[in-house]
């Protein structure tokens, strides 16, 4: 759908091909990414109500995974109902404000994500270098300024970026050849100059991904060089447990993005990137609660407490 602007049509909303042209494929991918949606909201969900319950978990570390929970809980949430409706129905279209707003709270949600696993690494290095100063250093007015910084800068670069989007002109073809609002896919549809807009997104995302791998890198660094120097094997065992599930998140995360970013696709291989994309947005969300909650023991306890309560009718204690 169109409207004239002078001599201009102007798109008002824009077609998502999604993966239509595996139209014998459809009803699994639905049953498969709903499966996927439903493990993803649970599990997040139920870190932050494990979180909030058990007084054990009520340390700077537990309070930045219930707020990773959130974002992957908001992330998926803007992209996979799309998604879902689209493989089921056969109007596959999205208002451009629907477009706009899906692509701004998601890519606020990867930046603040980003920034957040870097302040996760920050604290497991305070935790693993001076653990007897980690209460007094990871104050919780330090943890609200971290998080509260996170989710800032996250909100900032987006709306840079969203800016960046609306001021373009749409016009001509409004068959976006994706599943959701990415950048490239939108950018394929300007008939206009987008010298800006990739601009601004090669110079955030440059900065956004070498700040936080600095940090991520710099914390491991010196986790690294105080658990060589440790003489107890327990003590080693410990410092590495505590880092193990941050790593595996962080691997995976910064992985997907440099494989959909980074390595360069043909102009043709829509396919390939529609294929990270789904790892990034619908696969990333429903991982990080099975990694931190099948290698944490305080989180496993919780639940198994939680559903003995249930079964038993009984108050829920912790010890």
């Amino acid at each position: 759908m169109a409207y004239e602007v002078g001599n201009q049509s102007t798109v008002t909303k824009f077609i998502l091909v999604g993966f239509s042209e595996f139209p014998q494929i459809q009803a699994s991918l639905f049953l498969l990414f709903l499966i996927i949606y439903t493990v993803t909201v649970v599990g997040n969900v139920g870190i932050i109500v494990v979180r909030r319950i058990n007084p054990k978990l009520h340390t700077p570390m537990y309070f930045f995974l219930s707020h990773l929970s959130f974002l992957d809980v908001c992330y998926s949430s803007m992209i996979t109902p799309k998604l879902l409706e689209i493989l089921v129905v056969e109007d596959r279209s999205i208002s451009f404000s629907g477009c706009m707003t899906q692509f701004f709270f998601g890519c606020a949600c990867v930046i603040t994500e980003m920034f957040m696993l870097a302040v996760m690494a920050y604290d497991r290095f305070v935790a693993v270098c001076n653990p007897l100063l980690y209460t007094v250093a990871m104050s919780r007015k330090l943890c609200a300024l971290l998080v509260g910084g996170s989710y800032m800068w996250g909100v900032l670069c987006s709306l840079i970026l969203t800016y960046s989007l609306v001021r373009l002109s749409y016009c001509g073809s409004n068959i976006m050849n994706h599943f959701c609002c990415e950048l490239s896919a939108i950018l394929s549809l300007s008939c206009s100059d987008t010298s800006f807009s990739q601009m601004a997104c090669f110079i955030i995302s440059t900065f956004n991904e070498v700040c936080s791998l600095l940090i991520i890198l710099a914390s491991y660094v010196f986790i690294i060089a105080t658990v060589s120097r440790m003489p107890s094997k327990g003590g080693l065992r410990k410092a590495f447990s505590t880092c193990t599930s941050h790593l595996t998140a962080i691997s995976i995360f910064h992985g997907i993005i440099l494989l959909l970013y980074c390595v360069p696709h043909a102009q043709n291989s829509w396919l390939l990137v529609k294929a990270d994309t789904v790892l990034f947005t619908v696969m990333i969300p429903m991982l990080n609660p099975l990694i931190y909650s099948l290698r944490n023991k305080d989180v496993k306890e919780t639940v198994r407490g939680l559903f003995y309560a249930k079964l038993h009718s009984l108050p829920i204690k912790f010890r």
